[in-house]
């Protein structure tokens, strides 16, 4: 699992570190930096499934592939020309972690990578300071603005271009890097669009980064699979709308069975029950149903990312959305960022998640973006006295406070 991110002179930060936990909830005011910290994750993952760095930032032709926000123009800090990402991550083994770190130039359209490494971090039993480290991997002036994750994917593949030192082929070697470089392929941007979930879905063995294909993805599981994973949604579906939902599920559709429709079945006390489909449920309930589908599917050690993640759900659900997110995501072996301004969801989220609650904030003095864990903020504890997160993020107080410790 990926455990730190750390941000250097990245779009809007200086220097900044996203720690990252089996359940982080990113908050803070519009503008604040939420969206530039989450940027890195997907440029990282983009690295790792192969695309080179230039369109890993700008996007290309396809629109499968958008550019990230503000493309090359906005990916250093200004005046900079070139930012440095390094990440934290489980090593192959118990005492073991991995720290990877890129810094690239940026020069209008010319984009090249300077500088890449990648560390193996061993420790000794009980103890997580001073680690024996071994470089695994550094760059090479031969190979200057070749991306290593990428390139490595071909290495593990048998298909090297000597552009790798001779150690990086022992065993122990290949396996570490292999094992990191599959971390970074597991992260999953989630960004589910109820309109495009209404229509039928081809049979898909991957959720689309829309969740446009839920019901494709559902319906292709196998029998039994299926029949369990159905059971799960249905299961947290139940207490979310004011119906009784007695059964979610999907179907092929078509003369060839290769489309399918996602479907649910309500009651309402002595009514007779009926059969609505994805085209006649709430934006809300789309939503919902397509994140828990993604804790359902995704594999154990994914990231999973989701920004405004309570989009279109009422505030008095906000907390069976957290506790969704935290059983599945326990259960699932899967980590989850999100990102909310719903004062419903802090609400709900109380004392017990401040360890895992992060502010993205401006500096009152630069505008540099900054990550402060919500229980360092110093004058916390006299503003819980006074009211819920929720209401004093209503109330802009953390925000207020945070400005006054930038001006001590």
């Amino acid at each position: 699992m990926i455990k730190e991110l750390r941000l250097k002179n990245w779009k809007s930060f200086a220097d900044a570190t996203l720690y990252i936990d089996p359940l982080t909830l990113l908050i803070g005011t519009n503008a604040s930096g939420k969206s530039n910290a989450l940027d890195a994750l997907l440029f990282l993952h983009r690295l790792a499934s192969r695309e080179e760095v230039f369109q890993a930032i700008n996007g290309d032709d396809d629109i499968t592939l958008p550019p990230l926000h503000g493309g090359a123009e906005w990916v250093c800090l200004k005046p900079y020309k070139q930012f440095t990402l390094e990440v934290l991550a489980d090593g192959v083994e118990a005492n073991q972690d991995c720290r990877y770190v890129l810094t690239v130039q940026v020069n209008q359209a010319d984009i090249n990578i300077i500088d890449e490494s990648l560390t193996l971090l061993t420790y000794e039993s009980g103890s997580r300071l001073s680690p024996e480290e071994k470089t695994l991997f550094s760059s090479d002036d031969d190979w200057t603005n070749t991306c290593f994750l990428s390139l490595f994917i071909s290495i593990s593949l048998g298909k090297s271009k000597n552009l790798i030192r001779d150690r990086l082929f022992e065993a122990d070697v290949i396996i570490s890097i292999d094992y990191f470089l599959a971390q970074l392929k597991k992260i999953f941007i989630f960004d589910p669009i109820p309109s495009h979930i209404r229509g039928y879905a081809p049979l898909s063995e991957k959720l689309k980064t829309d969740g446009s294909n839920i019901a494709g993805v559902l319906a292709a599981l196998e029998p039994s699979r299926k029949e369990e994973v159905e059971a799960t949604l249905t299961n947290y579906f139940k207490s979310l709308p004011e119906s009784d939902i007695k059964r979610v599920w999907t179907e092929t559709v078509g003369k060839f069975n290769s489309d399918a429709m996602l479907y649910c079945e309500e009651g309402w006390g002595e009514a007779a029950s009926h059969e609505i489909d994805a085209r006649g449920m709430s934006d809300g309930s789309l939503r919902y149903l397509a994140i828990v589908t993604a804790l359902l599917t995704r594999e154990k050690g994914s990231l999973l990312v989701i920004e405004e993640v309570d989009n279109g759900l009422h505030p008095s659900r906000a907390h069976l959305l957290l506790e969704m997110l935290r059983t599945l995501g326990k259960e699932r072996g899967v980590d989850v960022i999100v990102t909310t301004h719903n004062p419903a969801l802090l609400d709900a989220a109380g004392g017990k998640m401040l360890p895992f609650i992060t502010v993205a904030h401006r500096d009152g003095k630069t505008g540099v973006s900054q990550l402060i864990q919500l229980e360092d903020v110093n004058q916390l504890p006299k503003l819980m006295a006074s009211g819920s997160l929720g209401k004093l993020s209503t109330e802009g107080r953390i925000e207020a406070a945070l400005k006054r410790e930038d001006a001590q």
